[in-house]
């Protein structure tokens, strides 16, 4: 997640003070993973000397002077350039279940402990993410759909090399 991208995105709604940046980020995209108010105000103060923000006046308000950041001409072309941009198409070919198998081969550690452990590990959060799918919001719901798509092809892949895992040692073996 880009959070400054975001950010921008998010002052191209409408100019924000700080605490309602994080509290509109969190609510959408921080699902487990609440950006911390330090980062919102670095980031902030970042877009703010590269152009993409002004600040805007200090406002009186019930507890400290508040800033309502606008988005600059800038930093609204980065945002739209950014937004129509495809995503990089993933998974790339190296990946850290990848790595942890082979180095445990390479290694003479049981890989397929590993796999096994993996393994429940994802199905452990296919639950989590079910239940919130259940529970939650459409937003919620849609973000546990893309994470149970990704944990299932992963759990294929966990099977395959679980299958596979002999010829994979043999061949680890050789190099």
């Amino acid at each position: 997640m880009s959070v400054p991208l975001t950010l921008l995105g998010l002052l191209e709604r409408e100019p924000s003070h700080g605490y309602d940046l994080k509290r509109d980020y969190d609510a959408f995209f921080g699902r487990g993973k609440p950006l911390p108010f330090g980062q919102v105000y670095a980031t902030l103060g970042r877009l703010a000397r590269d152009g993409k923000v002004v600040v805007g006046e200090p406002e009186a308000g019930d507890g400290p002077d508040r800033k309502r950041y606008v988005i600059t001409e800038t930093g609204a072309t980065e945002f739209e350039d950014w937004l129509r941009e495809p995503v990089a198409a993933e998974p790339h070919l190296q990946t850290v279940l990848f790595s942890k198998v082979v180095l445990a081969l390479m290694l003479g550690r049981d890989a397929e402990h590993y796999l096994d452990t993996q393994r429940a590990a994802h199905l452990q959060r296919m639950r989590e993410l079910t239940e919130i799918k259940r529970s939650g919001s459409l937003v919620d719901a849609l973000l546990a759909d893309h994470g149970l798509f990704h944990l299932e092809s992963d759990l294929r892949w966990i099977d395959l090399t679980a299958a596979r895992l002999d010829a994979l040692a043999a061949e680890v073996a050789k190099k």
